[in-house]
């Protein structure tokens, strides 16, 4: 596939370009002064590449040039043709007000002029879009880029400015979509593309499942974990509810009132006495506490003692007050110790003894409840009762049972995701063993491109470069391009904007040279291909293209005269005047690629 002719049904606006097969040259002239040192000239070279895009009907987008500034081209019909494997061409019609409507013809002569066609002469008219790319993709024919369509790579063929920040990853692709792009460059490469699609897709739906996961767990509320016991309570209460059931039908209470009389005897009963009996024992204790509390209080002040002495003149003075304020104090020191202990084991009894009284009413009042149903007369009462009873015990079994249902759900989901796990560690390494074997094997696809790849940085930049690519650690494939030092190892030349550009270009070329002998595209189109290189890179790079173009295909090149490589010394024009297909100037409109004003 190559470009043969684009032009549109207002030349005198869009004149035509006829496209030549082998190398292409869209010069800029700059011929202002003033305008030398601007960056951009607005002449056209950039919207050529667009232009060509458009034909190969790329989706209608409100940003794009045409449609942004439609009042200027609504009235505008493009026509591309197409140089198809068999030599045969193809001319694609598309308008800008009718974008979606897409004609097509078929003929075996180049550089036609369909502009003023009538409708029923043509081989398929008005197409709507989805079609028409389904058409374009039948005439194509590019079997070298199936399963995909023939879109899917032409970002490759079709380099703008911002298509040299990635040499793999174009700015259509967008950021992070890498299932979108890499398993076409596996292909491209020469690897199995189908194994790297599948891991994306096992990848998608483990993460999927994990979510749901997430999700159906979120829904339990980290209640119970465990289906079994939730099989186990299920059956319990499903037993309980039948009994119930069968007691509403009968009509019978005798059943119920032996089983709520065992239930008062044999366990409210039993635990109030028990209970009874515990707090009497702590109660007892607590008074007993009391009591020593009170006990070690000190009831004999000396100065009281020394005062009543001395009202019936009796001496107690000196040595013997002192020895009873010692004894006193010691005596207090010791109370003091000993009553924190008290006081502390007096809350703890008093504590125990409240959660018995809490327990010992509860337990009666259960205890009334039951014997007020052993003792009703009125039968509707204890039917009303025990219906009470079965609807709450429904509740709770179908509470259960939707338990058991998300337990059941989230073991089967848990299930496929270990399934889902083991088949992507599968897939990982069934592809590192297809990237170990194509990166080993000498005459591999692959290992082509490499070669083809590494000769074109050598000989522009008189260093090596390398391209490699390996699995990281989550299964996916890697691409690398590098530049290499003398001693092969890898440089940061390959992160300045000059050298990415090298290497875009690079790798754009050595694909198409590995693949000459498949249906696959033939033209590649570079926008300012030698711009920030320094002369001698630039003649360099003119070779390689001149060299690929000899070999059957069709480089497309736009530059500024410049940027353009230097003379020979002989005087020779850089370029032919076959090769120059578009010569754009800045001295008015009629030097723009549309003969219009700058929009």
């Amino acid at each position: 596939m190559k470009l043969s002719k684009l032009y549109s049904n207002k030349p005198e606006l869009f004149g035509p370009i006829d496209f030549r097969s082998g190398l292409n040259v869209v010069l800029a002239e700059i011929r202002l002064p003033d305008n030398r040192d601007k960056d951009t000239h607005n002449l056209g070279k950039t919207t050529l590449g667009r232009l060509i895009d458009y034909g190969f009907l790329v989706t209608r987008d409100p940003k794009f040039f045409l449609f942004k500034n439609e009042a200027l081209f609504s009235r505008f019909v493009f026509f591309l043709e197409i140089e198809l494997a068999d030599a045969s061409y193809v001319t694609v019609r598309r308008g800008v007000e009718e974008a979606t409507k897409i004609s097509f013809k078929k003929h075996e002569a180049s550089h036609q002029d369909f502009a003023d066609l009538a409708e029923e002469d043509w081989d398929h008219f008005g197409l709507p879009f989805e079609r028409a790319r389904e058409m374009l993709d039948g005439l194509l024919d590019l079997r070298g880029v199936s399963p995909w369509d023939f879109r899917k790579g032409l970002g490759y063929q079709l380099r703008g400015q911002d298509d040299f920040q990635d040499v793999f990853q174009l700015r259509r692709f967008g950021i992070g979509a890498h299932k979108d792009w890499k398993p076409y460059v596996a292909h491209i490469l020469g690897f199995d593309h189908s194994l790297v699609q599948q891991h994306y897709e096992k990848q998608e739906k483990l993460e999927e499942a994990k979510s749901v996961a997430d999700t159906v767990k979120a829904e339990l509320g980290g209640t119970v974990d465990d289906v079994s016991k939730i099989e186990g309570i299920l059956q319990l209460k499903l037993k309980e509810a039948e009994k119930k059931q069968k007691l509403l039908d009968a009509f019978d209470f005798r059943q119920q009132d032996k089983e709520r009389t065992k239930q008062v005897v044999e366990d409210i009963d039993a635990r109030i006495g028990a209970l009874n009996t515990q707090r009497y024992s702590l109660s007892q204790n607590r008074r007993k506490i009391a009591a020593s509390l009170e006990e070690d209080q000190i009831l004999f002040n000396p100065s009281e003692a020394q005062r009543l002495f001395q009202e019936v003149g009796v001496l107690f003075a000196g040595q013997i007050k002192r020895d009873f304020d010692q004894l006193i104090a010691f005596n207090r020191a010791i109370t003091d110790e000993r009553r924190g202990y008290l006081i502390e084991e007096y809350a703890e009894v008093e504590a125990e003894i409240k959660g018995i009284t809490t327990e010992l009413n509860t337990l009666g009042k259960r205890r009334s409840d039951l014997l007020s149903f052993l003792s009703a007369t009125d039968v509707f009462a204890k039917y009303k009762q025990v219906t009470d009873e079965l609807v709450t015990l429904r509740a709770d079994i179908e509470t259960l049972e939707r338990q058991r249902g998300f337990l059941r759900r989230l073991q089967d989901l848990r299930t496929n995701i270990r399934k889902l796990s083991e088949d992507r560690t599968h897939l990982q390494s069934q592809i590192e063993a297809n990237v170990e074997a194509q990166s080993g094997e000498i005459n591999s696809l692959f290992s082509s491109i490499r070669l083809y790849f590494s000769d074109i940085i050598e000989e522009v930049t008189s260093h090596k470069a390398l391209l490699s690519v390996y699995v990281n650690k989550e299964g996916h494939l890697e691409f690398k391009a590098e530049v290499l030092d003398d001693a092969g190892k890898a440089t940061s030349a390959d992160l300045g904007h000059t050298y990415r550009k090298l290497l875009c270009i690079a790798f754009d070329l050595a694909v198409l040279r590995a693949h000459l002998d498949q249906k696959f595209p033939r033209f590649v189109f570079h926008d300012g291909v030698f711009e920030s290189l320094d002369d001698r890179k630039k003649a360099n790079l003119l070779a390689v293209i001149r060299q690929y173009a000899d070999l059957g295909l069709q480089p497309i090149i736009t530059l500024i005269d410049s940027d353009a490589p230097p003379p020979s010394e002989d005087g020779t024009p850089v370029f032919s005047i076959e090769e120059i297909v578009v010569r754009l100037h800045d001295e008015g409109d009629e030097g723009r690629l549309f003969r219009m004003k700058a929009w």
